[in-house]
């Protein structure tokens, strides 16, 4: 899928500010400083649509931006920054669960996770959430530039392994690089296979 417009269209601290336009949403979440932003400027192939922050727990309200004039990316405020305060965290969570749980145009979600890091206790019990309350996701692991192949290839098979102890069929996985743009055509035409009715979600 080709990418010919992608503009901000508004921000939301809760779900009811969300227009019932029928546009489907596509949104990404992760831990704070996955790098999310960045991503989401590499599928747009645009470098100042989305902030990208150096401080982790920067995204506070959840994010549209318009594609095509025919969908939403949705920027969603990351999870499990320890160094929010604490009324931050909680409001964070009731956003990002409201959300998720809630929105009624959501047609997938995107979980970044570092390709960096073995599996981590809060990532799994997010993704064991989406499942126990059947929302359609897949997994992307993000910054895949910063370290070897064989190494990317052992923390996602370590992944694997995990989720597979409790899912009969694993999520959709996505190789990223920001910086090298990889995973930008796998992840859009992944959206325009949604959009067409070709993947069952």
């Amino acid at each position: 899928m080709k990418i010919s417009s992608a503009t901000f269209a508004f921000s939301s601290s809760k779900l009811s500010q969300i227009p019932e336009d029928g546009l489907p949403e596509f949104a990404f979440i992760g831990r704070s400083n996955v790098g999310k932003s960045s991503l989401i400027n590499m599928l747009t192939d645009n470098g100042a649509l989305a902030k990208v922050s150096a401080t982790p727990g920067k995204t506070k309200l959840i994010n549209h931006f318009l594609i095509n004039r025919q969908w939403y990316l949705v920027d969603l405020p990351g999870y499990g920054y320890a160094k929010t305060s604490r009324s931050d965290r909680q409001e964070f969570g009731r956003l990002i669960t409201d959300y998720v749980l809630h929105a009624r145009k959501l047609w997938f979600l995107f979980v970044l996770v570092d390709s960096r890091h073995a599996p981590m206790k809060i990532d799994l019990d997010f993704m064991r959430l989406l499942g126990c309350e059947g929302v359609p996701f897949g997994i992307v692991f993000t910054k895949c530039d910063k370290q070897s192949a064989g190494q990317t290839a052992d923390n996602i098979r370590a992944y694997e392994q995990v989720l597979s102890q409790e899912w009969e069929e694993l999520p959709p996985r996505f190789r990223t690089s920001s910086v090298k743009k990889q995973g930008r055509e796998e992840i859009l035409d992944f959206i325009g296979d949604c959009l067409a009715g070709k993947v069952d979600e």
